[in-house]
C-alpha cells in the first residue's frame, strides 16, 4: 500500500514538472496529436504535449565568390617561382594545392621550379598533376649557386663555425648561405625566368588563409607598383653586423641610385635618417615584384657591391634585408605595396586581414588574433607610420 502511494506521488511530481515546462516554453511549442490521459490522485484531465521545435533561421549567406573571375580578363607576363629540392616534394605539393585552390584555378599563371640538382620525374609528375597551368623545371647553374672561388674558404668556414656556436639561425649552414646569395643576385637571370616581367615567390609548406579573388599581378601593373609584401620583421643582428656599413659605402659611391628620403622608404629601415639600420625588412618568402627592378642598372650595381665584400659567407646576409634595403632606398615608397587582403602563413608567422569586409570576402580561415602583424617583433607598425605620413 505504501509502495503504491509512493508511485502515485512520484507520478504527480513528474506530471507537474511537464506542466511547468509546458507553461514556460508554450510560446515555442505546438500541439501535435494530443491524447488525454488521467492519472490517479489528480483531478481533471491533462494532456501530454508532443513538442515540435521551431527551426532555427537560415544562416546568413556568405559573400559571393566569383569563382571564374578573371578567366577572360587581361594577364600580366608573370610566373610563380618556387625554389625547392626533391626532398621538399610534400611541402611543394601543399603550397601548389593551396595556391591553386585559393587563386590560380581562376587565372592559370605558370610555375617555374628551380633546384641546384635535377628534379626527379616523380617530383615533376606529382606537381603537374595538381595544375593545368604550364610548369617548367630548371637547374640552377653552378656559378649562381655554389660558393664562388674568390671567397676565402677558410675564413668563411671559420665564420660559419663561430655563428653556429653562437646559435645564429642557419649561420653554420652553407647551403643557406648559397640560397641567400642566389635569391639576392641570380634567380631573376635564370633562363626560364628571363621570359617574364613579374614573379610571385612561393615557398614549400606555406598557407594561404583566404581566397585571392583579384589578380595581384594586374594590380601591380595597373597601379604603378614595383614591390609587394605581406609580412615585415626584424632581422637577427648577428647575421648582418657589417651590412649597413657596406650599404652606406654604396650610397656614398653611387648617390645617383638613391632617391631623396622625402620620396623613398628610408624611414622604414632607419630611425635616424640613415645613420643606422633598424633591421626592418619585408619578409621575402612572400614577395610579388617586378623582375625588371632586380635586373636594373641600379640594383645590379648594388648587389655586385655587396657581393664583392663576401658578406654572404663571412656573415649571413639574407636576401630579405638585401631586397628590402634596395627597395626602400631606390623606389618611391608609393610603389611598394602591402597586400593586406592576402592571408598568408610561413612557419609560425601569419598575416590575416584586419578588415571585416576583406575577411568575409576572402572566406578566410584565420582570425585577427592569429596575425603576427602587431607582435612586438613585427615591423608592421613602422610601415603603417610611414604610409600615414604620405
Amino acid at each position: 500500500m505504501h509502495q503504491r502511494a509512493r508511485y502515485a506521488t512520484l507520478s504527480c511530481i513528474i506530471l507537474m514538472s511537464f506542466v511547468a515546462l509546458y507553461r514556460k516554453y508554450s510560446s515555442i511549442l505546438t500541439v501535435d496529436d494530443a491524447q488525454g490521459l488521467e492519472f490517479p490522485g489528480l483531478e481533471g484531465e491533462y494532456t501530454i504535449m508532443h513538442p515540435t521545435l521551431i527551426p532555427d533561421p537560415p544562416p546568413r549567406p556568405l559573400p559571393p565568390v566569383p569563382l571564374e573571375r578573371g578567366s577572360d580578363g587581361p594577364r600580366a607576363n608573370a610566373t610563380f617561382i618556387i625554389l625547392a629540392r626533391n626532398s621538399d616534394l610534400q611541402g611543394a605539393l601543399l603550397s601548389v594545392r593551396q595556391l591553386e585552390d585559393r587563386f590560380n584555378r581562376r587565372y592559370h599563371y605558370p610555375y617555374v621550379f628551380l633546384n641546384e640538382e635535377e628534379f626527379t620525374e616523380d617530383f615533376k609528375r606529382r606537381i603537374r598533376n595538381l595544375t593545368p597551368s604550364k610548369v617548367e623545371f630548371g637547374l640552377i647553374p653552378k656559378e649562381a649557386w655554389f660558393q664562388p672561388e674568390w671567397i676565402d674558404a677558410e675564413k668563411a668556414q671559420a665564420a660559419m663555425v663561430r655563428m653556429e656556436r653562437a646559435n645564429v639561425k642557419y649561420g653554420g649552414n652553407l647551403a643557406y648561405h648559397n640560397m641567400c646569395r642566389f635569391n639576392s643576385g641570380f634567380f631573376f637571370k635564370h633562363p626560364l625566368v628571363l621570359q617574364y616581367e613579374w614573379y610571385w615567390r612561393v615557398e614549400p609548406n606555406i598557407k594561404f588563409h583566404c581566397d585571392i579573388i583579384d589578380d595581384p599581378f594586374m594590380y601591380m601593373v595597373q597601379n604603378n607598383k614595383t614591390y609587394g609584401f605581406t609580412l615585415s620583421v626584424y632581422e637577427i643582428p648577428a647575421t648582418i653586423k657589417n651590412l649597413w656599413l657596406t650599404v652606406k659605402d654604396f650610397m656614398t659611391e653611387y648617390p645617383e641610385y638613391i632617391l631623396p628620403s622625402s620620396v623613398n622608404a628610408l624611414d622604414f629601415i632607419s630611425n635616424d635618417g640613415g645613420r643606422s639600420y633598424n633591421r626592418c625588412h619585408f619578409w621575402s618568402n612572400f614577395e610579388i615584384a617586378s623582375l625588371g627592378f632586380w635586373r636594373s642598372e641600379a640594383y645590379t650595381a648594388f648587389f655586385e657591391f655587396l657581393d664583392k665584400t663576401g658578406g654572404f659567407y663571412y656573415e649571413r646576409w639574407g636576401d630579405a634585408p638585401v631586397h628590402s634595403i634596395a627597395a626602400a632606398l631606390m623606389l618611391p615608397r608609393s610603389s611598394i605595396h602591402l597586400f593586406e587582403e592576402i592571408g598568408y602563413q610561413h612557419d609560425d608567422w601569419s598575416h590575416c586581414p584586419r578588415s571585416q569586409e576583406l575577411w568575409e570576402r576572402g572566406r578566410c580561415l584565420c582570425t585577427e588574433k592569429d596575425s603576427f602583424d602587431y607582435s612586438w617583433d613585427s615591423c608592421r607598425p613602422k610601415w603603417d607610420s610611414l604610409v600615414a605620413t604620405g
